[in-house]
Protein backbone atom coordinates (compact mmCIF):
# COMPACT_ATOMS: atom_id res chain seq x y z
CA UNK A 1 0.00 0.00 0.00
CA UNK A 2 1.13 3.40 -0.74
CA UNK A 3 0.14 6.81 -0.53
CA UNK A 4 0.01 10.19 -2.51
CA UNK A 5 0.89 13.59 -1.10
CA UNK A 6 0.01 16.79 -3.10
CA UNK A 7 1.52 19.80 -1.71
CA UNK A 8 -0.20 23.49 -1.85
CA UNK A 9 2.20 25.83 -0.93
CA UNK A 10 -0.44 28.88 -1.52
CA UNK A 11 -1.04 31.16 1.60
CA UNK A 12 -3.09 33.92 2.98
CA UNK A 13 -0.36 35.21 4.47
CA UNK A 14 2.36 33.40 6.21
CA UNK A 15 2.14 31.93 10.00
CA UNK A 16 5.24 34.35 11.83
CA UNK A 17 6.74 30.48 12.88
CA UNK A 18 6.59 28.41 9.72
CA UNK A 19 9.47 27.99 7.12
CA UNK A 20 7.87 25.53 5.16
CA UNK A 21 8.08 26.63 1.07
CA UNK A 22 4.74 28.97 0.87
CA UNK A 23 3.72 31.79 -1.66
CA UNK A 24 0.84 34.03 -1.62
CA UNK A 25 -2.46 33.36 -3.05
CA UNK A 26 -2.20 35.14 -5.66
CA UNK A 27 -0.01 32.69 -7.30
CA UNK A 28 -2.69 30.49 -7.87
CA UNK A 29 -4.50 30.15 -11.06
CA UNK A 30 -6.85 27.51 -12.63
CA UNK A 31 -3.45 25.93 -14.63
CA UNK A 32 -2.22 25.07 -11.46
CA UNK A 33 -4.03 21.53 -10.52
CA UNK A 34 -3.75 20.81 -14.17
CA UNK A 35 0.10 21.01 -13.63
CA UNK A 36 -0.42 18.18 -11.06
CA UNK A 37 -2.63 16.12 -12.85
CA UNK A 38 0.36 16.09 -15.76
CA UNK A 39 3.00 15.46 -12.70
CA UNK A 40 0.93 12.65 -11.34
CA UNK A 41 0.76 10.71 -14.98
CA UNK A 42 4.95 11.87 -15.34
CA UNK A 43 5.99 10.46 -12.14
CA UNK A 44 3.74 7.35 -11.74
CA UNK A 45 6.12 4.74 -12.23
CA UNK A 46 7.93 5.83 -9.32
CA UNK A 47 5.29 3.51 -6.99
CA UNK A 48 5.44 0.95 -9.72
CA UNK A 49 2.13 -1.30 -9.58
CA UNK A 50 1.63 -0.15 -5.76
CA UNK A 51 -1.92 0.13 -4.52
CA UNK A 52 -3.00 3.78 -3.54
CA UNK A 53 -4.60 3.60 0.26
CA UNK A 54 -4.54 7.30 1.15
CA UNK A 55 -4.19 10.84 -0.54
CA UNK A 56 -3.42 14.17 1.66
CA UNK A 57 -3.46 17.56 0.55
CA UNK A 58 -0.87 19.33 2.40
CA UNK A 59 0.64 22.73 2.17
CA UNK A 60 0.65 25.66 2.56
CA UNK A 61 -3.58 25.82 2.99
CA UNK A 62 -4.87 23.63 0.94
CA UNK A 63 -8.17 24.79 1.46
CA UNK A 64 -8.09 27.46 -0.63
CA UNK A 65 -8.38 24.99 -3.74
CA UNK A 66 -11.48 25.31 -4.95
CA UNK A 67 -13.48 21.94 -4.82
CA UNK A 68 -13.31 21.49 -8.62
CA UNK A 69 -9.79 21.62 -8.19
CA UNK A 70 -9.74 18.89 -5.64
CA UNK A 71 -12.07 16.64 -7.56
CA UNK A 72 -9.69 17.23 -10.77
CA UNK A 73 -6.53 16.07 -8.92
CA UNK A 74 -8.49 13.32 -7.25
CA UNK A 75 -9.52 11.94 -10.71
CA UNK A 76 -6.43 11.98 -11.88
CA UNK A 77 -4.90 9.87 -9.16
CA UNK A 78 -7.81 7.30 -9.71
CA UNK A 79 -6.92 7.63 -13.71
CA UNK A 80 -3.41 6.74 -13.00
CA UNK A 81 -3.07 4.36 -9.75
CA UNK A 82 -5.36 1.41 -8.68
CA UNK A 83 -6.83 3.24 -5.52
CA UNK A 84 -8.84 1.21 -3.03
CA UNK A 85 -12.37 1.40 -2.08
CA UNK A 86 -12.54 4.64 0.26
CA UNK A 87 -9.49 5.72 0.31
CA UNK A 88 -8.33 7.93 3.25
CA UNK A 89 -8.81 11.79 1.47
CA UNK A 90 -7.49 14.55 4.00
CA UNK A 91 -7.32 18.12 3.37
CA UNK A 92 -5.28 20.66 5.51
CA UNK A 93 -7.68 23.54 5.99
CA UNK A 94 -7.48 26.84 7.81
CA UNK A 95 -10.40 27.56 10.04
CA UNK A 96 -11.83 31.08 7.80
CA UNK A 97 -11.93 28.83 4.74
CA UNK A 98 -14.54 26.58 5.95
CA UNK A 99 -17.93 27.34 4.82
CA UNK A 100 -20.79 25.45 4.98
CA UNK A 101 -21.17 25.26 1.28
CA UNK A 102 -17.35 24.66 0.56
CA UNK A 103 -17.76 21.98 3.18
CA UNK A 104 -20.56 20.09 1.16
CA UNK A 105 -18.74 20.77 -1.71
CA UNK A 106 -15.07 19.32 -1.03
CA UNK A 107 -17.13 16.29 0.85
CA UNK A 108 -18.93 15.46 -2.33
CA UNK A 109 -15.64 15.41 -4.26
CA UNK A 110 -14.18 12.77 -2.10
CA UNK A 111 -12.50 14.47 0.93
CA UNK A 112 -13.58 12.59 4.10
CA UNK A 113 -10.88 13.93 6.46
CA UNK A 114 -10.07 17.60 8.09
CA UNK A 115 -6.88 18.53 9.32
CA UNK A 116 -7.98 21.80 10.55
CA UNK A 117 -5.16 24.03 11.90
CA UNK A 118 -6.54 25.52 14.90
CA UNK A 119 -3.13 26.26 16.70
CA UNK A 120 -4.30 27.72 20.02
CA UNK A 121 -8.37 28.19 21.26
CA UNK A 122 -6.57 31.72 23.09
CA UNK A 123 -6.99 34.83 20.97
CA UNK A 124 -3.61 36.19 22.59
CA UNK A 125 -1.81 33.03 21.79
CA UNK A 126 -2.96 33.16 17.99
CA UNK A 127 -2.03 36.96 17.40
CA UNK A 128 1.26 35.59 19.08
CA UNK A 129 1.70 33.29 16.24
CA UNK A 130 0.83 35.45 13.64
CA UNK A 131 -2.46 33.50 12.57
CA UNK A 132 -5.39 35.41 10.73
CA UNK A 133 -8.10 33.73 12.12
CA UNK A 134 -9.86 33.90 15.80
CA UNK A 135 -11.10 31.46 18.52
CA UNK A 136 -14.70 31.88 17.27
CA UNK A 137 -13.52 31.19 13.51
CA UNK A 138 -11.94 28.13 15.14
CA UNK A 139 -15.19 27.04 16.80
CA UNK A 140 -17.45 27.40 14.03
CA UNK A 141 -15.14 25.85 11.06
CA UNK A 142 -15.22 22.49 13.53
CA UNK A 143 -19.32 22.87 14.00
CA UNK A 144 -19.80 23.36 10.19
CA UNK A 145 -17.26 20.65 9.33
CA UNK A 146 -19.46 18.16 11.82
CA UNK A 147 -22.62 19.89 10.26
CA UNK A 148 -21.50 19.25 6.60
CA UNK A 149 -21.00 15.50 7.74
CA UNK A 150 -17.49 15.11 8.74
CA UNK A 151 -16.78 12.65 11.11
CA UNK A 152 -12.98 12.56 10.99
CA UNK A 153 -12.12 15.55 12.02
CA UNK A 154 -8.04 16.14 13.37
CA UNK A 155 -7.02 19.91 15.07
CA UNK A 156 -3.78 21.13 15.28
CA UNK A 157 -2.69 22.62 18.65
CA UNK A 158 0.60 24.42 19.41
CA UNK A 159 2.03 24.20 22.85
CA UNK A 160 5.39 26.04 24.24
CA UNK A 161 3.86 29.28 23.10
CA UNK A 162 5.31 32.22 25.01
CA UNK A 163 3.09 33.57 27.69
CA UNK A 164 1.40 30.61 27.86
CA UNK A 165 1.01 28.97 31.06
CA UNK A 166 -0.34 25.50 32.44
CA UNK A 167 -3.61 27.04 32.67
CA UNK A 168 -3.78 27.96 29.74
CA UNK A 169 -2.88 24.65 28.16
CA UNK A 170 -5.47 22.87 29.68
CA UNK A 171 -8.29 25.06 28.48
CA UNK A 172 -6.89 24.83 24.94
CA UNK A 173 -7.40 20.68 25.33
CA UNK A 174 -10.79 21.11 27.45
CA UNK A 175 -11.76 22.83 24.24
CA UNK A 176 -10.71 20.45 21.51
CA UNK A 177 -12.79 17.10 24.10
CA UNK A 178 -15.81 19.35 24.05
CA UNK A 179 -15.55 19.94 20.33
CA UNK A 180 -15.75 16.28 20.04
CA UNK A 181 -12.86 16.16 17.36
CA UNK A 182 -11.50 13.02 16.64
CA UNK A 183 -7.83 13.38 16.63
CA UNK A 184 -5.10 15.75 17.51
CA UNK A 185 -1.46 16.29 16.51
CA UNK A 186 -0.03 18.59 19.26
CA UNK A 187 3.30 20.45 18.13
CA UNK A 188 6.15 22.01 20.66
CA UNK A 189 6.84 25.39 19.09
CA UNK A 190 9.95 25.53 17.64
CA UNK A 191 11.92 28.71 16.50
CA UNK A 192 13.29 28.41 13.16
CA UNK A 193 15.38 30.46 11.62
CA UNK A 194 14.32 33.70 9.95
CA UNK A 195 10.85 33.52 11.07
CA UNK A 196 9.43 36.96 12.53
CA UNK A 197 8.64 35.16 15.63
CA UNK A 198 12.71 33.72 15.99
CA UNK A 199 12.91 37.66 15.34
CA UNK A 200 11.15 38.54 18.48
CA UNK A 201 12.64 36.59 21.03
CA UNK A 202 16.45 37.97 19.64
CA UNK A 203 15.09 41.21 19.73
CA UNK A 204 13.72 40.79 22.96
CA UNK A 205 9.88 41.18 22.48
CA UNK A 206 8.67 37.85 23.01
CA UNK A 207 10.35 35.36 25.65
CA UNK A 208 10.08 31.76 25.20
CA UNK A 209 8.53 29.82 28.02
CA UNK A 210 10.57 27.72 30.48
CA UNK A 211 11.83 24.35 29.59
CA UNK A 212 9.82 23.89 33.25
CA UNK A 213 6.69 25.03 31.59
CA UNK A 214 7.12 23.45 28.14
CA UNK A 215 7.45 19.58 30.25
CA UNK A 216 4.72 20.93 32.44
CA UNK A 217 2.47 20.95 29.62
CA UNK A 218 3.63 17.80 27.67
CA UNK A 219 2.86 15.64 30.53
CA UNK A 220 -0.91 17.51 30.43
CA UNK A 221 -1.18 16.42 27.51
CA UNK A 222 -0.37 12.96 27.73
CA UNK A 223 -2.55 12.83 31.03
CA UNK A 224 -5.83 14.29 29.87
CA UNK A 225 -5.47 12.99 26.21
CA UNK A 226 -5.53 9.56 28.03
CA UNK A 227 -8.21 10.51 30.34
CA UNK A 228 -10.55 11.69 27.46
CA UNK A 229 -10.27 8.41 25.68
CA UNK A 230 -6.91 9.61 23.09
CA UNK A 231 -4.52 6.64 22.20
CA UNK A 232 -0.97 8.62 22.14
CA UNK A 233 0.26 6.92 18.80
CA UNK A 234 3.34 9.11 17.30
CA UNK A 235 5.49 11.46 19.61
CA UNK A 236 2.89 14.23 18.64
CA UNK A 237 -0.66 12.35 17.68
CA UNK A 238 -3.40 11.08 19.41
CA UNK A 239 -6.52 9.70 18.57
CA UNK A 240 -9.69 8.09 19.61
CA UNK A 241 -10.19 4.14 18.56
CA UNK A 242 -10.66 3.83 14.94
CA UNK A 243 -8.90 7.36 14.07
CA UNK A 244 -4.79 6.58 13.38
CA UNK A 245 -4.30 8.89 10.63
CA UNK A 246 -3.38 6.32 8.02
CA UNK A 247 -1.57 8.46 5.61
CA UNK A 248 1.00 10.22 8.41
CA UNK A 249 1.83 6.48 9.75
CA UNK A 250 2.56 5.34 6.60
CA UNK A 251 5.24 7.83 6.39
CA UNK A 252 6.57 6.31 10.43
CA UNK A 253 6.42 3.09 9.74
CA UNK A 254 8.45 3.70 6.64
CA UNK A 255 5.97 2.68 3.81
CA UNK A 256 6.41 4.25 -0.23
CA UNK A 257 5.04 7.12 -1.26
CA UNK A 258 4.63 10.06 -4.35
CA UNK A 259 4.79 13.42 -3.71
CA UNK A 260 3.57 16.00 -6.31
CA UNK A 261 3.90 20.00 -6.26
CA UNK A 262 6.47 22.13 -5.49
CA UNK A 263 8.83 21.24 -2.63
CA UNK A 264 7.09 17.70 -2.34
CA UNK A 265 9.21 14.37 -1.65
CA UNK A 266 8.45 11.17 -2.82
CA UNK A 267 10.03 7.73 -1.77
CA UNK A 268 9.84 4.42 -2.80
CA UNK A 269 12.13 2.15 -0.54
CA UNK A 270 15.29 2.61 -3.18
CA UNK A 271 15.45 6.46 -3.90
CA UNK A 272 14.18 9.93 -2.47
CA UNK A 273 13.14 12.53 -4.57
CA UNK A 274 12.35 16.21 -4.09
CA UNK A 275 10.36 18.52 -6.28
CA UNK A 276 12.21 22.09 -6.30
CA UNK A 277 11.11 24.81 -3.65
CA UNK A 278 10.03 27.25 -6.19
CA UNK A 279 6.46 27.00 -8.06
CA UNK A 280 8.26 28.72 -11.57
CA UNK A 281 11.06 25.90 -11.76
CA UNK A 282 8.57 23.35 -11.13
CA UNK A 283 5.91 24.28 -13.21
CA UNK A 284 9.08 24.63 -16.25
CA UNK A 285 9.76 21.26 -15.44
CA UNK A 286 6.26 19.49 -15.51
CA UNK A 287 5.19 21.18 -18.82
CA UNK A 288 8.73 20.57 -20.60
CA UNK A 289 7.52 16.55 -19.71
CA UNK A 290 10.57 16.39 -17.08
CA UNK A 291 10.26 16.98 -14.13
CA UNK A 292 12.87 18.95 -12.28
CA UNK A 293 13.85 16.45 -9.61
CA UNK A 294 17.03 16.06 -7.44
CA UNK A 295 17.61 12.25 -6.04
CA UNK A 296 19.36 10.03 -3.37
CA UNK A 297 20.01 6.54 -3.72
CA UNK A 298 19.24 4.72 -0.30
CA UNK A 299 22.04 3.11 0.87
CA UNK A 300 21.40 0.63 3.99
CA UNK A 301 23.11 3.24 6.69
CA UNK A 302 20.63 6.44 5.57
CA UNK A 303 17.21 3.24 5.53
CA UNK A 304 18.83 2.25 8.71
CA UNK A 305 18.81 5.59 10.11
CA UNK A 306 15.52 6.60 8.61
CA UNK A 307 13.77 4.20 10.08
CA UNK A 308 15.33 4.80 13.56
CA UNK A 309 14.25 8.61 13.28
CA UNK A 310 10.55 7.21 11.97
CA UNK A 311 9.68 4.15 13.84
CA UNK A 312 11.03 5.12 17.79
CA UNK A 313 8.41 8.04 17.11
CA UNK A 314 5.56 5.71 17.25
CA UNK A 315 3.60 2.69 19.60
CA UNK A 316 4.85 0.33 17.27
CA UNK A 317 8.61 0.68 17.47
CA UNK A 318 11.09 -0.45 15.27
CA UNK A 319 11.63 -4.42 14.78
CA UNK A 320 15.12 -5.61 15.46
CA UNK A 321 14.52 -8.72 13.24
CA UNK A 322 13.54 -6.38 10.30
CA UNK A 323 16.64 -4.82 10.68
CA UNK A 324 18.62 -7.85 10.42
CA UNK A 325 16.61 -9.06 7.51
CA UNK A 326 16.15 -6.01 5.06
CA UNK A 327 19.24 -3.95 6.60
CA UNK A 328 21.71 -6.33 7.70
CA UNK A 329 22.64 -8.34 11.03
CA UNK A 330 25.79 -6.00 11.41
CA UNK A 331 22.89 -2.96 12.12
CA UNK A 332 20.94 -4.88 14.23
CA UNK A 333 23.34 -5.94 16.83
CA UNK A 334 24.50 -2.41 16.87
CA UNK A 335 21.25 -1.32 17.84
CA UNK A 336 21.19 -3.53 20.02
CA UNK A 337 24.71 -3.16 21.75
CA UNK A 338 24.04 0.77 21.45
CA UNK A 339 20.07 0.74 22.88
CA UNK A 340 21.73 -1.18 26.21
CA UNK A 341 22.37 2.10 28.43
CA UNK A 342 18.85 2.81 28.10
CA UNK A 343 17.39 -0.41 28.25
CA UNK A 344 19.54 -1.13 31.36
CA UNK A 345 20.01 2.10 33.65
CA UNK A 346 17.47 4.90 31.68
CA UNK A 347 14.90 2.54 30.73
CA UNK A 348 14.33 5.25 28.36
CA UNK A 349 14.01 2.02 26.07
CA UNK A 350 12.78 -1.24 26.26
CA UNK A 351 12.03 -4.46 24.04
CA UNK A 352 8.72 -6.21 23.18
CA UNK A 353 9.45 -9.20 21.62
CA UNK A 354 11.80 -8.60 19.06
CA UNK A 355 10.48 -4.50 19.02
CA UNK A 356 12.69 -1.93 20.25
CA UNK A 357 10.20 1.34 22.04
CA UNK A 358 10.50 4.39 23.44
CA UNK A 359 8.26 4.79 26.39
CA UNK A 360 5.35 7.58 25.98
CA UNK A 361 6.82 9.33 29.03
CA UNK A 362 10.24 9.76 27.19
CA UNK A 363 8.79 11.10 23.52
CA UNK A 364 9.65 14.06 24.83
CA UNK A 365 13.26 13.41 24.97
CA UNK A 366 12.74 11.25 22.11
CA UNK A 367 15.12 13.45 19.56
CA UNK A 368 17.86 13.08 22.29
CA UNK A 369 17.56 9.19 22.27
CA UNK A 370 18.03 8.41 18.60
CA UNK A 371 20.28 10.89 18.06
CA UNK A 372 22.79 8.11 20.54
CA UNK A 373 21.54 5.65 18.61
CA UNK A 374 22.08 6.90 14.66
CA UNK A 375 24.64 5.21 12.82
CA UNK A 376 27.13 8.47 11.65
Amino acid sequence: MSGIYIHIPFCHTKCGYCDFYSIGKRFYTDNFPELIAKEIKLRKAFLSDHTVETIYFGGGTPSILKPKHIEHIINAIQKEFNVIANPEITLEANPDDLTIETLKQISDVGVNRLSIGIQSFNDEELKTLGRRHNVNSSINAIRSSQGAGFNNISIDLIYGIPNSTEKSWIENLQKAFTMGVQHLSCYHLTYEQGTPITRKVKTGKLSEVSEEISVLQYELLRKLTAEAGFEHYEVSNFALPGYISKHNSAYWLGKEYLGVGPAAHSFNGKVREWNPPSLDTWASGIKSNQPATEQEVISKQIRFNELLVTNLRTKWGISIKNISKNIGKSYAQKLLNDSRPFLIDGKMLYIDEDVLLIPPQYYFISDAIVESLIVV
